[in-house]
Protein backbone atom coordinates (compact mmCIF):
# COMPACT_ATOMS: atom_id res chain seq x y z
CA UNK A 1 0.00 0.00 0.00
CA UNK A 2 1.38 3.36 -0.92
CA UNK A 3 0.47 6.76 0.46
CA UNK A 4 0.93 9.86 -1.64
CA UNK A 5 3.02 12.56 -0.18
CA UNK A 6 1.21 15.53 1.31
CA UNK A 7 2.74 17.94 -1.13
CA UNK A 8 2.43 21.47 -2.46
CA UNK A 9 -0.89 20.78 -4.22
CA UNK A 10 -2.41 19.60 -0.94
CA UNK A 11 -1.24 22.76 0.84
CA UNK A 12 -2.84 24.78 -1.93
CA UNK A 13 -6.09 22.88 -1.51
CA UNK A 14 -5.98 23.41 2.25
CA UNK A 15 -5.40 27.13 1.76
CA UNK A 16 -8.36 27.25 -0.61
CA UNK A 17 -10.55 25.44 1.92
CA UNK A 18 -9.52 27.81 4.70
CA UNK A 19 -10.19 30.82 2.46
CA UNK A 20 -13.62 29.47 1.49
CA UNK A 21 -14.38 28.78 5.14
CA UNK A 22 -13.42 32.34 6.09
CA UNK A 23 -15.75 33.68 3.40
CA UNK A 24 -18.57 31.51 4.71
CA UNK A 25 -17.84 32.74 8.26
CA UNK A 26 -17.93 36.34 7.04
CA UNK A 27 -21.30 35.68 5.41
CA UNK A 28 -22.52 34.13 8.64
CA UNK A 29 -21.44 37.19 10.61
CA UNK A 30 -23.20 39.45 8.09
CA UNK A 31 -26.46 37.51 8.33
CA UNK A 32 -26.26 37.46 12.13
CA UNK A 33 -25.80 41.22 12.19
CA UNK A 34 -28.64 41.75 9.72
CA UNK A 35 -31.02 39.70 11.86
CA UNK A 36 -29.90 41.60 14.97
CA UNK A 37 -30.23 45.11 13.49
CA UNK A 38 -32.85 44.55 10.81
CA UNK A 39 -30.59 46.41 8.38
CA UNK A 40 -28.84 45.23 5.25
CA UNK A 41 -25.65 46.95 6.41
CA UNK A 42 -24.34 49.30 9.10
CA UNK A 43 -22.53 51.32 6.45
CA UNK A 44 -23.48 52.93 3.15
CA UNK A 45 -20.76 50.91 1.45
CA UNK A 46 -22.58 47.72 2.40
CA UNK A 47 -25.74 48.87 0.60
CA UNK A 48 -24.13 48.61 -2.80
CA UNK A 49 -26.21 50.31 -5.50
CA UNK A 50 -28.84 51.17 -2.88
CA UNK A 51 -26.46 53.58 -1.17
CA UNK A 52 -27.28 56.35 -3.65
CA UNK A 53 -31.00 56.06 -2.85
CA UNK A 54 -30.36 56.23 0.88
CA UNK A 55 -27.91 59.12 0.63
CA UNK A 56 -30.33 61.11 -1.50
CA UNK A 57 -33.56 60.50 0.40
CA UNK A 58 -32.51 60.46 4.08
CA UNK A 59 -31.69 64.22 4.19
CA UNK A 60 -35.06 64.95 2.57
CA UNK A 61 -36.84 62.87 5.21
CA UNK A 62 -34.95 64.65 8.01
CA UNK A 63 -35.86 68.07 6.59
CA UNK A 64 -39.54 67.11 6.31
CA UNK A 65 -39.45 65.90 9.92
CA UNK A 66 -37.99 69.24 11.04
CA UNK A 67 -40.76 71.17 9.31
CA UNK A 68 -43.38 68.86 10.80
CA UNK A 69 -41.88 69.39 14.27
CA UNK A 70 -42.04 73.15 13.72
CA UNK A 71 -45.74 72.88 12.92
CA UNK A 72 -46.40 70.60 15.90
CA UNK A 73 -44.77 73.04 18.30
CA UNK A 74 -46.56 76.02 16.77
CA UNK A 75 -49.96 74.28 16.79
CA UNK A 76 -50.11 74.20 20.58
CA UNK A 77 -49.21 77.88 20.89
CA UNK A 78 -51.74 78.91 18.24
CA UNK A 79 -54.53 77.04 20.02
CA UNK A 80 -53.61 78.66 23.35
CA UNK A 81 -53.61 82.04 21.59
CA UNK A 82 -57.05 81.40 20.10
CA UNK A 83 -58.46 80.45 23.52
CA UNK A 84 -57.11 83.65 25.09
CA UNK A 85 -58.40 85.72 22.18
CA UNK A 86 -61.88 84.27 22.60
CA UNK A 87 -61.93 85.59 26.16
CA UNK A 88 -60.60 88.98 25.10
CA UNK A 89 -63.20 89.23 22.33
CA UNK A 90 -65.95 88.44 24.84
CA UNK A 91 -64.72 91.23 27.12
CA UNK A 92 -64.65 93.69 24.22
CA UNK A 93 -68.14 92.73 23.04
CA UNK A 94 -69.52 92.99 26.56
CA UNK A 95 -68.28 96.53 27.04
CA UNK A 96 -69.34 97.56 23.57
CA UNK A 97 -72.88 96.76 24.68
CA UNK A 98 -72.39 98.59 27.96
CA UNK A 99 -71.16 101.80 26.34
CA UNK A 100 -74.46 101.91 24.49
CA UNK A 101 -76.28 101.60 27.79
CA UNK A 102 -74.34 104.44 29.43
CA UNK A 103 -76.02 107.13 27.35
CA UNK A 104 -79.05 108.41 29.21
CA UNK A 105 -78.70 105.83 31.98
CA UNK A 106 -78.99 106.47 35.67
CA UNK A 107 -75.81 108.09 36.93
CA UNK A 108 -75.29 105.32 39.48
CA UNK A 109 -74.95 102.87 36.58
CA UNK A 110 -71.85 104.74 35.41
CA UNK A 111 -69.94 103.91 38.59
CA UNK A 112 -70.91 100.24 38.33
CA UNK A 113 -69.80 99.95 34.69
CA UNK A 114 -66.60 101.88 35.46
CA UNK A 115 -65.65 99.46 38.25
CA UNK A 116 -66.30 96.49 35.95
CA UNK A 117 -64.16 98.09 33.22
CA UNK A 118 -61.25 98.49 35.61
CA UNK A 119 -61.33 94.80 36.48
CA UNK A 120 -61.71 93.91 32.80
CA UNK A 121 -58.57 95.95 32.00
CA UNK A 122 -56.62 93.92 34.56
CA UNK A 123 -58.04 90.72 33.06
CA UNK A 124 -57.01 91.70 29.52
CA UNK A 125 -53.50 92.58 30.72
CA UNK A 126 -53.26 89.17 32.41
CA UNK A 127 -54.53 87.39 29.27
CA UNK A 128 -51.85 89.10 27.20
CA UNK A 129 -49.31 87.31 29.40
CA UNK A 130 -50.81 83.91 28.54
CA UNK A 131 -48.19 81.16 28.27
CA UNK A 132 -47.91 77.89 26.42
CA UNK A 133 -45.40 76.09 28.59
CA UNK A 134 -42.61 78.64 29.05
CA UNK A 135 -43.54 80.62 25.94
CA UNK A 136 -45.50 83.89 26.12
CA UNK A 137 -47.79 83.53 23.13
CA UNK A 138 -48.42 87.27 22.60
CA UNK A 139 -44.76 88.26 22.99
CA UNK A 140 -43.72 88.01 19.35
CA UNK A 141 -40.23 86.60 19.07
CA UNK A 142 -39.36 87.73 22.60
CA UNK A 143 -41.03 84.57 23.86
CA UNK A 144 -39.32 84.28 27.26
CA UNK A 145 -40.45 87.69 28.56
CA UNK A 146 -44.00 88.80 29.44
CA UNK A 147 -45.38 91.38 26.97
CA UNK A 148 -47.08 93.17 29.89
CA UNK A 149 -44.48 93.18 32.71
CA UNK A 150 -46.86 93.96 35.59
CA UNK A 151 -50.44 93.24 34.55
CA UNK A 152 -51.95 93.16 38.03
CA UNK A 153 -50.71 96.68 38.73
CA UNK A 154 -51.96 98.24 35.50
CA UNK A 155 -54.51 100.39 37.36
CA UNK A 156 -51.62 102.16 39.10
CA UNK A 157 -49.50 102.41 35.93
CA UNK A 158 -48.88 105.68 34.11
CA UNK A 159 -50.88 104.28 31.21
CA UNK A 160 -54.04 104.14 33.28
CA UNK A 161 -53.50 107.09 35.62
CA UNK A 162 -52.72 109.51 32.77
CA UNK A 163 -55.79 108.38 30.80
CA UNK A 164 -57.85 108.77 33.99
CA UNK A 165 -56.46 112.27 34.47
CA UNK A 166 -57.53 113.27 30.96
CA UNK A 167 -61.01 111.79 31.42
CA UNK A 168 -61.22 113.66 34.71
CA UNK A 169 -60.86 116.92 32.77
CA UNK A 170 -63.75 116.08 30.45
CA UNK A 171 -65.96 118.81 31.87
CA UNK A 172 -63.38 121.54 31.30
CA UNK A 173 -61.58 120.51 28.10
CA UNK A 174 -64.44 118.81 26.29
CA UNK A 175 -64.73 115.45 24.56
CA UNK A 176 -62.61 116.20 21.47
CA UNK A 177 -59.50 117.14 23.43
CA UNK A 178 -60.04 114.28 25.88
CA UNK A 179 -60.29 111.72 23.06
CA UNK A 180 -57.22 113.12 21.30
CA UNK A 181 -55.13 113.17 24.48
CA UNK A 182 -56.05 109.63 25.52
CA UNK A 183 -55.31 108.29 22.03
CA UNK A 184 -51.80 109.75 22.27
CA UNK A 185 -51.27 108.11 25.67
CA UNK A 186 -52.56 104.71 24.54
CA UNK A 187 -50.45 104.77 21.38
CA UNK A 188 -47.25 105.83 23.13
CA UNK A 189 -44.19 103.59 23.33
CA UNK A 190 -42.45 105.83 25.86
CA UNK A 191 -40.80 103.92 28.73
CA UNK A 192 -42.98 104.05 31.81
CA UNK A 193 -46.02 105.25 29.91
CA UNK A 194 -46.41 102.16 27.74
CA UNK A 195 -47.84 99.20 29.68
CA UNK A 196 -45.88 96.86 27.44
CA UNK A 197 -42.34 95.51 27.62
CA UNK A 198 -39.51 97.36 25.89
CA UNK A 199 -39.60 94.83 23.06
CA UNK A 200 -43.35 95.27 22.57
CA UNK A 201 -43.14 99.07 22.90
CA UNK A 202 -42.16 99.68 19.29
CA UNK A 203 -43.89 99.54 15.92
CA UNK A 204 -44.02 96.19 14.18
CA UNK A 205 -41.14 95.55 11.79
CA UNK A 206 -41.94 96.28 8.17
CA UNK A 207 -41.02 98.49 5.21
CA UNK A 208 -42.01 101.58 7.19
CA UNK A 209 -40.08 100.42 10.28
CA UNK A 210 -37.05 98.43 9.07
CA UNK A 211 -35.04 99.15 12.22
CA UNK A 212 -37.69 97.69 14.53
CA UNK A 213 -37.16 94.23 16.02
CA UNK A 214 -40.82 93.61 16.88
CA UNK A 215 -42.00 90.64 14.82
CA UNK A 216 -44.76 88.10 15.08
CA UNK A 217 -43.47 84.57 15.81
CA UNK A 218 -42.81 82.63 12.61
CA UNK A 219 -41.73 79.12 11.67
CA UNK A 220 -40.16 77.59 8.59
CA UNK A 221 -42.63 75.34 6.79
CA UNK A 222 -40.77 74.60 3.56
CA UNK A 223 -37.82 75.53 1.42
CA UNK A 224 -37.80 79.33 1.61
CA UNK A 225 -41.29 79.29 3.16
CA UNK A 226 -42.32 80.67 6.55
CA UNK A 227 -45.63 81.16 8.33
CA UNK A 228 -46.62 83.67 11.00
CA UNK A 229 -47.97 81.61 13.90
CA UNK A 230 -48.96 84.12 16.57
CA UNK A 231 -50.44 87.49 17.49
CA UNK A 232 -48.81 90.49 19.13
CA UNK A 233 -49.88 92.11 22.38
CA UNK A 234 -49.19 95.66 21.27
CA UNK A 235 -49.61 95.65 17.48
CA UNK A 236 -51.79 94.25 14.75
CA UNK A 237 -50.38 91.65 12.44
CA UNK A 238 -48.74 93.16 9.37
CA UNK A 239 -51.76 92.31 7.19
CA UNK A 240 -54.36 93.91 9.51
CA UNK A 241 -55.15 97.63 9.47
CA UNK A 242 -57.27 99.31 12.12
CA UNK A 243 -59.72 101.93 10.87
CA UNK A 244 -60.21 105.34 12.46
CA UNK A 245 -56.54 106.34 12.78
CA UNK A 246 -55.90 108.85 14.32
CA UNK A 247 -59.39 110.12 15.21
CA UNK A 248 -60.63 107.07 17.13
CA UNK A 249 -57.87 104.45 16.91
CA UNK A 250 -54.22 104.06 17.87
CA UNK A 251 -53.71 101.68 14.96
CA UNK A 252 -53.59 98.68 17.30
CA UNK A 253 -56.80 96.90 18.23
CA UNK A 254 -55.36 95.69 21.54
CA UNK A 255 -54.25 99.21 22.52
CA UNK A 256 -57.69 100.45 21.44
CA UNK A 257 -59.40 97.87 23.66
CA UNK A 258 -57.20 98.77 26.63
CA UNK A 259 -57.80 102.49 25.97
CA UNK A 260 -61.55 101.93 25.85
CA UNK A 261 -61.56 99.99 29.12
CA UNK A 262 -59.34 102.60 30.78
CA UNK A 263 -61.62 105.39 29.55
CA UNK A 264 -64.79 103.68 30.76
CA UNK A 265 -63.06 102.77 34.01
CA UNK A 266 -62.18 106.43 34.59
CA UNK A 267 -65.75 107.73 34.24
CA UNK A 268 -67.77 108.65 37.29
CA UNK A 269 -71.43 109.29 37.96
CA UNK A 270 -70.65 112.95 38.59
CA UNK A 271 -69.71 113.34 34.90
CA UNK A 272 -72.95 111.94 33.53
CA UNK A 273 -74.38 115.42 33.10
CA UNK A 274 -71.32 116.93 31.38
CA UNK A 275 -71.93 118.12 27.85
CA UNK A 276 -69.02 116.04 26.55
CA UNK A 277 -70.05 112.84 28.32
CA UNK A 278 -72.23 111.46 25.53
CA UNK A 279 -69.68 112.38 22.88
CA UNK A 280 -66.87 110.64 24.79
CA UNK A 281 -69.00 107.52 25.27
CA UNK A 282 -69.91 107.49 21.57
CA UNK A 283 -66.25 107.90 20.58
CA UNK A 284 -65.29 105.04 22.91
CA UNK A 285 -68.04 102.96 21.32
CA UNK A 286 -66.57 103.70 17.88
CA UNK A 287 -63.08 102.76 19.09
CA UNK A 288 -64.34 99.50 20.54
CA UNK A 289 -66.29 98.66 17.38
CA UNK A 290 -63.17 99.13 15.25
CA UNK A 291 -61.07 97.11 17.71
CA UNK A 292 -63.51 94.20 17.65
CA UNK A 293 -63.58 94.23 13.85
CA UNK A 294 -59.79 94.26 13.47
CA UNK A 295 -59.43 91.68 16.22
CA UNK A 296 -61.82 89.30 14.48
CA UNK A 297 -59.93 89.74 11.23
CA UNK A 298 -56.59 88.96 12.88
CA UNK A 299 -58.03 85.92 14.68
CA UNK A 300 -59.45 84.77 11.34
CA UNK A 301 -56.06 85.04 9.66
CA UNK A 302 -54.52 82.98 12.46
CA UNK A 303 -57.28 80.39 12.06
CA UNK A 304 -56.62 80.16 8.33
CA UNK A 305 -52.94 79.69 9.08
CA UNK A 306 -53.79 76.83 11.45
CA UNK A 307 -55.88 75.14 8.75
CA UNK A 308 -53.20 75.60 6.08
CA UNK A 309 -50.47 74.26 8.36
CA UNK A 310 -52.55 71.19 9.18
CA UNK A 311 -52.97 70.53 5.46
CA UNK A 312 -49.25 71.06 4.84
CA UNK A 313 -48.34 68.76 7.69
CA UNK A 314 -50.53 65.99 6.27
CA UNK A 315 -48.89 66.37 2.86
CA UNK A 316 -45.42 66.32 4.44
CA UNK A 317 -46.29 63.23 6.45
CA UNK A 318 -47.50 61.39 3.35
CA UNK A 319 -44.35 62.41 1.44
CA UNK A 320 -42.08 61.37 4.31
CA UNK A 321 -43.84 57.99 4.53
CA UNK A 322 -43.34 57.39 0.81
CA UNK A 323 -39.66 58.35 0.98
CA UNK A 324 -39.13 56.25 4.10
CA UNK A 325 -40.59 53.26 2.27
CA UNK A 326 -38.12 53.78 -0.58
CA UNK A 327 -35.22 53.97 1.86
CA UNK A 328 -36.49 50.90 3.68
CA UNK A 329 -36.52 48.95 0.42
CA UNK A 330 -32.75 49.32 0.18
CA UNK A 331 -31.81 49.45 3.87
CA UNK A 332 -34.13 47.01 5.62
CA UNK A 333 -33.45 43.28 5.50
CA UNK A 334 -36.04 40.55 5.08
CA UNK A 335 -35.50 38.96 8.50
CA UNK A 336 -37.34 35.72 7.66
CA UNK A 337 -35.26 35.22 4.54
CA UNK A 338 -32.07 36.13 6.43
CA UNK A 339 -32.82 33.54 9.14
CA UNK A 340 -33.41 30.88 6.51
CA UNK A 341 -30.11 31.78 4.83
CA UNK A 342 -28.39 31.76 8.22
CA UNK A 343 -29.34 28.15 8.82
CA UNK A 344 -27.95 27.12 5.44
CA UNK A 345 -24.72 29.04 5.98
CA UNK A 346 -24.28 27.53 9.45
CA UNK A 347 -24.59 24.06 7.93
CA UNK A 348 -22.16 25.02 5.18
CA UNK A 349 -19.66 26.38 7.70
CA UNK A 350 -19.83 23.26 9.84
CA UNK A 351 -19.20 21.15 6.76
CA UNK A 352 -16.19 23.23 5.74
CA UNK A 353 -14.75 22.92 9.24
CA UNK A 354 -15.15 19.14 9.07
CA UNK A 355 -13.39 18.95 5.71
CA UNK A 356 -10.52 21.10 6.98
CA UNK A 357 -10.25 18.97 10.11
CA UNK A 358 -10.19 15.79 8.05
CA UNK A 359 -7.53 17.08 5.72
CA UNK A 360 -5.37 18.39 8.51
CA UNK A 361 -5.46 14.88 10.07
CA UNK A 362 -3.94 13.22 7.01
CA UNK A 363 -0.35 12.22 7.86
CA UNK A 364 2.01 9.24 7.21
CA UNK A 365 2.05 8.45 10.93
CA UNK A 366 -1.61 7.37 10.81
CA UNK A 367 -0.75 4.65 8.31
CA UNK A 368 2.39 3.24 9.96
CA UNK A 369 1.99 0.10 12.08
CA UNK A 370 2.30 0.57 15.78
CA UNK A 371 5.24 -1.53 17.16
Amino acid sequence: MSIAAYGTADYGQMASLISDSAAVKQNLDLLTNQISTGLVSDTYAGLGSGAAVSLNLEPQIATLQTWQNNINQAASGMQVTQTAMTQIQQIASNFLAQTGNLEGSDSSEVDSVAAAAQQALVQVADLLDTQDGNTYVFAGQDTTNPPVPDPDSILSSQFYTQIAAQVGQLGTQGAALTVAATLVIAGSNAPGLSPFSAYMSQPIQGPANPASTLQAPAIQTGQGQTASVGLLASSNSASITSTGVPATSTGSYMRDLMLSLATIGSLSSSQAGDTGFTTLVQSTNTTLTGAISAMAEDVGVLGNTQTNLTTSQTTMSDTATALTTQVGDVQDVDVAQAMSSLQLVETQLQGSYQVIAAMSGLSLAKYLPVS
